[in-house]
């Protein structure tokens, strides 16, 4: 079967912009931000980001171009010799599975908080009545279903029509429509009473801050953050690869991915500090910034419904654009294997989702009792820990390992597939920095985070 290709650079731009932009943008880097000092952070984030996740999306790139295969066949096509590398492509495979066993379940909430907002449902309420709407929402099964079926059901529909006139043609307008409604949030934001205190933490470095929370800790959120910010690991950029053609060299489409991705990550930041600071917000609230502290900031705002609605409107745009990006991950790597056409392989995958979504909405409810990870923790947490603690850095080990040594795929044949085309090129003095100084950093944070999350 003829391999499908994307229709314009520009789209395979937002693509894979799309599937690294997602809700993490949007609440994990202020509230990493909030916690970590302020601009300091940043600054250590842009570092990493540049040292870290670029090489290791170059990689990615690669090795789905080289193979014009889906994650589950890479290795096959690339060295089949090499058995052993196959067992990372299920891996991968089963890794974007988990991944939208909770992901499909959240880009639900935020289609539910745009209609709460658009229909006033926040208004009047205080900060008590706010929560006490979002711990309703999770208590009722049938309505988070219900939500979480229309996101797999728009998800497969738009991934059916094929890569150029269903995921390529949506994502283009989505995500310009998505980076327009946020720079008209950014701007407002900026321009509220007391903005100004709000822009000063975050884009001034404090190092007297940063001394407060811990030199170390703060050095090693950033690398974390800017790691697992690009979705790399379980090959959702691999496949983007393996729809591109030769005309552009790959480090450079990485860099421009990773700017666009990093442009929506800061522009969130802009929109969040000014209105917390202008309002009296903690930074660091996490999850409940989105779902409890926002509408309130909304309430206090001239025509607050609007840009609430607004603000869930760009929520579910970010979310879905990695919901399009993974299922289109998910399809491919099943047509691979089964030899199954994209309809069908649609239509299965969308029942098979619809079943393998349940744990994580009955986690909030009918088995609220479910405690994996001790006190507070649901199966979503679980199942994120799974993907982003994981599978994550040890998918992106394994594909570095494999493309810079000879017992894998080799740096001779990755630099070849990187730099065919125009554009940035791959050096030939990055091979030890890529070969292992770079495995020795996503080892640390693999080891940290697994620490953190289990022992702390």
């Amino acid at each position: 079967m003829k391999r499908e290709r994307l229709g314009s650079r520009l789209g395979f731009i937002l693509l894979s912009a799309g599937c690294a932009i997602g809700i993490g943008n949007v609440w994990k880097f202020p509230y990493m931000v909030g916690q970590n000092g302020g601009g300091a952070f940043v600054l250590l984030y842009l570092f990493f980001l540049a040292i870290m996740g670029i090489p290791a999306l170059t990689i990615e790139f690669s090795l789905g171009r080289a193979s014009q295969k889906s994650p589950v066949k890479i290795y096959k096509e690339l060295t089949p010799d090499k058995k052993v590398w196959n067992i990372h492509g299920y891996m991968a495979m089963a890794g974007n599975y988990i991944l939208m066993m909770f992901y499909t379940c959240v880009t639900g909430w935020m289609l539910q908080y745009f209609i709460k907002t658009a229909t006033g449902e926040f208004e009047g309420a205080d900060a008590a009545g706010i929560s006490a709407i979002f711990n309703g929402m999770l208590n009722k099964p049938i309505p988070m279903i219900i939500f979480t079926f229309i996101v797999i059901v728009i998800g497969f529909t738009v991934n059916s029509i094929g890569v150029q006139k269903g995921l390529e043609r949506i994502t283009k307008y989505m995500m310009i429509a998505l980076l327009v409604i946020m720079v008209i949030l950014a701007i407002n934001s900026i321009f509220l009473k007391g903005g100004v205190e709000g822009l000063k933490f975050y884009l001034v470095p404090d190092l007297n801050r940063m001394k407060e929370v811990g030199f170390g800790k703060v050095i090693v959120s950033a690398m974390t953050q800017a790691f697992f910010t690009l979705s790399l690991g379980i090959g959702s950029m691999a496949i983007f690869g393996s729809y591109l053609d030769k005309e552009r060299s790959l480090l450079g489409e990485a860099v421009n991915v990773a700017l666009l991705d990093t442009f929506v990550a800061l522009v969130s930041g802009l929109i969040m500090f000014p209105a917390c600071m202008a309002y009296g917000v903690d930074v660091n609230s996490g999850p409940p910034l989105i779902f409890e502290t926002l509408p309130n900031i909304f309430n206090h705002l001239p025509m607050g419904r609007l840009w609430g609605s607004l603000f869930f409107v760009f929520m579910s745009f970010a979310a879905l654009s990695t919901v399009f990006a993974v299922f289109e991950n998910i399809i491919s790597c099943t047509m691979d294997v089964t030899g199954w056409s994209r309809k069908k392989a649609c239509l299965i995958n969308g029942l098979a989702m619809m079943v393998l979504v349940l744990p994580c909405i009955f986690g909030y409810n009918i088995w609220s009792g479910f405690r994996p990870l001790g006190d507070g923790s649901t199966v979503l947490d679980l199942e994120d820990f799974i993907v982003s603690n994981i599978l994550l850095p040890l998918g992106t080990l394994t594909f570095v390992l494999y493309s810079t040594h000879r017992f894998g795929w080799g740096w001779d044949n990755f630099m070849t597939e990187a730099n065919e085309g125009k554009g940035l090129k791959v050096q030939k003095w990055m091979r030890w920095y890529m070969a292992f100084v770079l495995p020795v950093m996503i080892l640390i944070l693999f080891v940290y985070s697994l620490i953190d999350v289990l022992f702390l």
